[in-house]
């Protein structure tokens, strides 16, 4: 009997002991964090919340009816004459990204024999376009498309224009 008075009193000092070790690890453990809070007070309102330097914006979203706006590279360039001009390879914009001209295949066959022209972006019009096989409409006869210079890349242009409306760029020294 006495032996089963140990043993129980033996359990009893072991659980008394398990649950004070863990109370106090749980006070320690309490105690920074409230040691160190900051203390609690509202910013005052003119305050803006910071945001992360990494995090963006949300983008701005805009939509575009199908029938609103379409595409031009590639698209049939008439005169208004019916006449064919070419297609259009390229838009040109200057420096503050507004579109300024267009390029345009002009002559040949199938790509062959042909060479690129610039025209002012404001020579064109875009009013029939309703699918993808609509022409554009250019304000320049066939003649005076064929005699602009020709386009290289990287090298000044010559921009063809109906009512002489294009500004030179600006060189910048």
């Amino acid at each position: 009997m006495r032996t089963i008075g140990w043993l129980f009193l033996s359990v009893a000092i072991v659980a008394g002991l398990t649950v004070a070790v863990s109370r106090a690890a749980e006070q320690q453990s309490a105690a920074p964090s409230e040691a160190n809070a900051p203390p609690t007070m509202q910013p005052p309102a003119s305050v803006v919340p910071v945001t992360p330097k990494d995090a963006a914006p949300p983008p701005s979203v805009t939509i575009i009816g199908a029938s609103d706006a379409h595409g031009v590279l590639g698209r049939d360039v008439l005169s208004s004459a019916n006449e064919n001009m070419g297609r259009i390879v390229d838009v040109i914009v200057d420096r503050s990204g507004h579109v300024r001209a267009a390029v345009i295949d002009f002559g040949g066959f199938l790509g062959v024999g042909s060479r690129k022209i610039v025209v002012d972006w404001n020579a064109m019009r875009f009013g029939e376009i309703v699918n993808k096989k609509d022409s554009i409409t250019l304000e320049l006869t066939k003649a005076q498309v064929a005699a602009a210079p020709e386009y290289k890349e990287d090298t000044p242009m010559v921009v063809l224009g109906a009512s002489g409306s294009l500004q030179p760029l600006q060189a910048v020294q």
